[in-house]
């Protein structure tokens, strides 16, 4: 019985110690935050997962950071490039996946590494036998101190976009390439040849063509069969945009003419302006 009484009274004394140390618990933030940053490029995505820590008045590369050795890119787990499909990364092919980032900082020149090994803590464990990827870039001197490291994408167009990663008053930048124009143009052959094809097809290949500036005598004769399915003040502009590019500025007119009047009917402000632009790049000729 006395054995019984103490054991209750041991484990009375263990939950009430448990539930002393729950509610002494204080949630602050995160000395590194986690963060994400993603990045539609060409057909695929990038995304970046890493933390961020804080300078707070201290030295980072070359003290806090060694030149030389490998780092984690960040702090906490290693930082992540996800790729949904194969991308060129710094013009070398990347099959789609997760890998971690890895960099060896150093005064001239940084090592940047894509490896394997996207799930460890740090860069304790590194294995240069995982590498999937390893080349070198120059750094660049900040004007102004970054204080939080921060990883994010720049200088972007359709098919490319630049990683940057900043910190102190270093930054280093590696690009990003998806281009899908091969994909995009084996996809319009085969669904323009179709023996039923949707305007919403001849619309898009249409734009493609015009936005590449390929063939704008086929991109009119798409543009033309979607007019004639569909007269709406975008179709109008669609295949006047294209003819006033040809210097067919009679078609160009006419579609702009009607493509304003159905604009203004629906308060399309910004279809106005295009048809609008259109008479007046006709006009100026």
């Amino acid at each position: 019985m006395k054995t019984n009484l103490l054991k209750i009274a041991s484990l009375s004394l263990l939950l009430s110690t448990a539930a002393l140390t729950t509610q002494a618990q204080i949630q602050v933030p995160q000395a590194s935050p986690a963060a994400t940053v993603s990045q539609t490029i060409g057909l695929a995505k990038a995304t970046l997962e890493y933390s961020r820590p804080a300078l707070k008045g201290r030295k980072m590369f070359g003290a806090q950071v060694p030149y030389g050795k490998v780092w984690r890119t960040g702090a906490n787990k290693i930082t992540n490039l996800v790729l949904s499909e194969e991308m060129l990364v710094n013009g070398q092919k990347v099959a789609a996946g997760a890998y971690g980032l890895f960099t060896i900082p150093n005064p001239n020149e940084w090592t940047i590494i894509l490896s394997k090994d996207a799930n460890v803590w740090g860069a304790y464990t590194y294995n240069p036998a995982n590498d999937v990827l390893k080349f070198t870039v120059k750094p660049q001197k900040l004007a102004k101190a970054e204080e939080y490291f921060t990883i994010e994408f720049t200088d972007f167009n359709a098919s490319e976009a630049n990683v940057a990663i900043r910190w102190e008053n270093t930054q280093v930048k590696f690009s990003l390439k998806n281009d899908a124009d091969a994909k995009i143009m084996a996809e319009i052959k085969e669904k323009t040849s179709a023996t039923d094809v949707s305007p919403a097809t001849y619309s898009a290949a249409a734009n493609y063509y015009y936005d590449t500036n390929r063939d704008l005598k086929q991109a009119l004769a798409w543009a033309s069969k979607v007019v004639e399915k569909d007269q709406k003040y975008w179709t109008y502009y669609l295949r006047g945009k294209i003819a006033a590019q040809l210097g067919q500025c009679d078609v160009a007119v006419s579609d702009a003419q009607k493509g304003l009047q159905l604009a203004k009917e629906a308060n399309d402000d910004a279809y106005i302006m295009n048809h609008q632009k259109l008479l007046k790049q006709c006009n100026s000729k």
